[in-house]
């Protein structure tokens, strides 16, 4: 049961990573990155559970999870790549002209 609490703990400390890194930094790559090490602290609460009640689906998810993060990950590089050719900036405060 202790493992349970010890793969928690480092999920808890992985969201707290990835929400400070969303909050704080500005750049759109940092904020994707961010984004992922939240969605790993998720895959990590699905297997760690899965783990203890000894069923695969929790396994199964995360890594359904795994494969529409790496999706995720392909769409927001594409979305930078273009937002850094018109602008010349990765900084997520100088995309104003974006809002519509």
């Amino acid at each position: 049961m202790s493992e349970l609490i010890d793969f928690l703990i480092v999920a808890v400390v992985l969201v707290a990573i990835g929400v400070y890194g969303l909050v704080v930094k500005r750049n759109a790559i940092r904020m994707l990155f961010s984004i992922e090490i939240i969605a790993n602290a998720a895959n990590l609460t699905l297997v760690a559970f899965s783990r203890g009640i000894p069923n695969a689906q929790g396994q199964v998810f995360a890594l359904f999870s795994i494969a529409i993060a790496a999706a995720e990950v392909a769409v927001g590089l594409g979305l930078i790549i273009v937002a850094y050719r018109l602008y010349k900036e990765v900084d997520v405060a100088e995309y104003k002209s974006l809002k519509g």
